[in-house]
């Protein structure tokens, strides 16, 4: 297994705990100098809030981790592409380093626009894509 699955299997757990909360079961960890320092899950309908998405919890706790806005030595790991907004966010994080499982076809930040990312951000699809994105669809196919 390689460092990428693993911390990806973190951001997993993160997911099924959004899953079980009733949220969309998306999750993220933020990892600097090998170690997970945030964790974060979709928190929208518990907060009521639109912006509540597993990235910007995880990011918020980073940033109060390290004691500062600055996340340029961080990963973040999280199971579905980002958004536009979160991708706006990590980019104002100046975020090292970004991987994500499934790509989102339908609301992704790269479908809009990649540049939204800081451009020293490295990014890395596909650690685990198959099982992040059937969390995914399964948890829709269960509303519908």
């Amino acid at each position: 297994m390689t460092t990428d699955e693993l911390f990806m299997k973190e951001a997993l757990r993160e997911a099924q705990a959004a899953g079980a909360e009733g949220e969309v079961p998306i999750g993220a960890v933020v990892v600097c100098r090998g170690r997970i320092i945030a964790r974060g899950h979709n928190m929208t309908e518990r907060l009521h809030d639109p912006t509540a998405h597993a990235e910007m919890i995880a990011l918020t706790a980073a940033t109060e981790a390290m004691g500062g806005k600055y996340l340029n030595d961080c990963a973040l790991y999280v199971t579905v592409e980002p958004c536009p907004m979160c991708a706006a966010a990590l980019c104002w994080a100046q975020v090292g380093r970004i991987v994500y499982g499934a790509p989102d076809p339908k609301r992704g930040y790269s479908l809009y626009s990649p540049s939204l990312l800081h451009p020293k951000t490295e990014v890395t699809a596909g650690p685990l894509a198959e099982t992040c994105g059937k969390l995914v669809a399964d948890f829709f196919k269960e509303k519908r």
